[in-house]
């Protein structure tokens, strides 16, 4: 049977056993009578280590694409603003859409990147069920796509570079986000992102579900990093679609092709980025240095271009997108 859950798949009983067995061990060392009694229970954390890190290497040698979908949508994974927090200084959030709604499920604002001004959009998850609710689970509604063309406006107007991360499993599905236009609102969010005429990169750091993270990820360099996900549909909902039956998820995600190797290799992103041994979770630090330094390169790479330059290569990129997905059909 398929885990449904990141902690299922990488929690199995072996991992939980020895994570436990190496906790009571640590207990036991300050009260270790002698030198030798001490040296054997650190002997024996070290091997139960081992173990733990062996397992761990042979668990992520072998990912398929619904253990990517785990690993994507793990708990302890760093959200946008953990990236924010580590990589920019001076981050200002602002809040709005200036037509009287406000979302938490996007976030932005103005930062400074070692310095340079720059324009920093993001979904944002919840860590327990309070911030959940609070953030509705990443998915924004269609005043949350507003304020990013208030905030990408903006950018464009002062001239900041604009960095998205991209973590949401979709946009709103609900009622009321239908009524208010959340369709429109994706729409409109991705016309201004392709008529800015500043440089803009997007990260792929989590979950890239369906419209609600293109609506913030037309970018002119797209990352992604190595376990993260990009697709047109959460996986349950396309095997509820085609067979009607959501628990055929891992059969759906194979069919998908969402992988970060499957995007690279259908022309739909520019640079995988690698994460620490057993995800982004396991060292954040790592993570948030490894994407600093790939916006930092990219960027640079794009501030050599003239805002025409700039409007055009966006333009063409997405223009190709279409030409390499339609020469990929089986």
């Amino acid at each position: 049977m398929q885990p449904k859950t990141w902690k299922e798949w990488e929690k199995p009983k072996p991992v939980v056993e020895l994570e436990a067995g190496i906790e009571k061990l640590r207990q036991k060392l300050p009260a270790a009578p002698t030198k030798e009694a001490r040296d054997a229970l650190e002997a024996q954390i070290r091997e139960y280590e081992g173990a733990l890190e062996q397992f761990t290497n042979h668990l992520y040698a072998h990912l398929g694409p619904w253990e990517e979908v785990l690993v994507a949508r793990a708990d302890a994974r760093p959200y946008s603003l953990d990236y924010i927090g580590q990589i920019f200084s001076n981050f200002v959030e602002l809040q709005g859409d200036r037509c009287g709604n406000v979302d938490n499920a996007i976030i932005g604002g103005p930062a400074l990147m070692d310095g340079r001004p720059v324009m920093v959009l993001g979904h944002q998850k919840g860590r327990n069920a309070t911030e959940r609710v609070y953030r509705n689970f990443g998915m924004a509604k269609p005043e949350g796509y507003r304020k990013a063309i208030r905030l990408m406006e903006m950018a464009d107007r002062f001239g900041l570079p604009v960095v998205t991360f991209v973590d949401t499993p979709a946009a709103d599905p609900g009622v009321a986000s239908e009524q208010r236009g959340i369709s429109e609102a994706i729409a409109a969010a991705m016309l201004a992102m392709f008529g800015l005429r500043v440089p803009v990169v997007s990260v792929v750091i989590g979950e890239g579900g369906s419209g609600g993270a293109i609506g913030i990820a037309c970018g002119n360099r797209v990352l992604m990093l190595e376990h993260a996900i990009y697709s047109v549909i959460p996986p349950e909902g396309c095997a509820a679609i085609l067979w009607r039956d959501p628990e055929k998820g891992p059969q759906a995600a194979q069919a998908l092709r969402l992988t970060a190797k499957d995007a690279d290799r259908l022309g739909l992103i520019d640079e995988i980025l690698p994460e620490p041994l057993g995800g982004a979770h396991r060292n954040p630090g790592e993570a948030a240095q490894t994407v600093k330094e790939a916006i930092a390169r990219h960027l640079a790479e794009l501030e050599k271009l003239s805002p025409e330059e700039l409007h055009a290569d966006r333009q063409k990129k997405f223009r190709d997108m279409g030409l390499a997905l339609a020469s990929a059909r089986p």
